[in-house]
């Protein structure tokens, strides 16, 4: 390659470093031309882009990225291939996966947003690590559980409901009735004694005055009539004489 060749690649392996969050870097070396189409097939059903390439090229790339690959340059022996992909945990899986029947790709690492990754031993925790959208979902899922366990219970039937209805007005209404001493409260009641005072009515005594129709003996001023009616039947009786 001449210089131009060199930094017109650099320039370009420079712009895939710096336009994608999620780059692995893998050794599939030893893998046989259909082995290799294979993987190429399977990156590209998962969207991952699969490219072999130089060392040198790639450190020098690197090194001129604004990014901060720190221990991944020093990984940069033998056979390097770039695996570039929108989806954190997808280059894992497709490693893993393909690894059912070979034992290629090796994870040498990878850098996901500002996270770096070192080693093969790393693969299986990378395949755990969910995506933005996985995230998203999840979030999203928990956000409406509540709303769904709200409308699960509005849909029950409405004996259950107003069964609930009826449970939670027996709660509220159970301490009026225990409020129903206020019944006892009715002692005002026996304060009635005021009846009891009723002996007022003694003062009727009032009624003994009535002697005063025992001066009635006017009456017995009636034999002053029967003497006068005895003296007129004896001047009678004498004149008749």
């Amino acid at each position: 390659m001449t210089r131009e060749e060199k930094s017109k690649a650099i320039t370009e392996i420079t712009d895939v470093l710096s336009q994608n969050e999620i780059i692995y870097l893998t050794d599939i070396s030893g893998l046989n031309s259909i082995e290799t189409s294979n993987l190429r097939r399977l990156c590209y059903k998962s969207g991952i882009k699969l490219e072999v390439m130089k060392n040198t090229l790639l450190e020098k790339a690197m090194i001129s990225s604004e990014k901060d690959f720190g221990e991944l340059l020093e990984t940069l022996k033998g056979n390097t291939s770039l695996m570039v992909s929108d989806i954190g945990n997808a280059p894992a899986k497709v490693i893993k996966d393909f690894r059912k029947k070979s034992d290629k790709p090796i994870l040498k690492g990878a850098i996901i947003e500002r996270d770096i990754y070192l080693g093969d031993e790393q693969l299986d925790l990378l395949v755990a690590i969910k995506s933005k959208e996985e995230l998203i979902g999840d979030i999203i899922l928990l956000l409406q559980s509540p709303a769904r366990n709200i409308i699960s219970a509005l849909k029950s039937s409405s004996s259950k409901l107003s069964g609930i209805i009826q449970t939670l007005s027996n709660k509220v209404e159970a301490p009026t009735a225990e409020e129903a001493p206020t019944a006892e409260e009715a002692p005002a009641a026996e304060e009635a004694p005021a009846a009891e005072e009723a002996p007022v009515a003694e003062e009727a005594p009032a009624a003994k005055e009535a002697p005063v129709a025992e001066e009635a003996p006017a009456a017995e001023e009636a034999p002053a009539a029967e003497e006068d009616s005895e003296d007129n039947s004896k001047e009678i009786n004498k004149e008749e004489n």
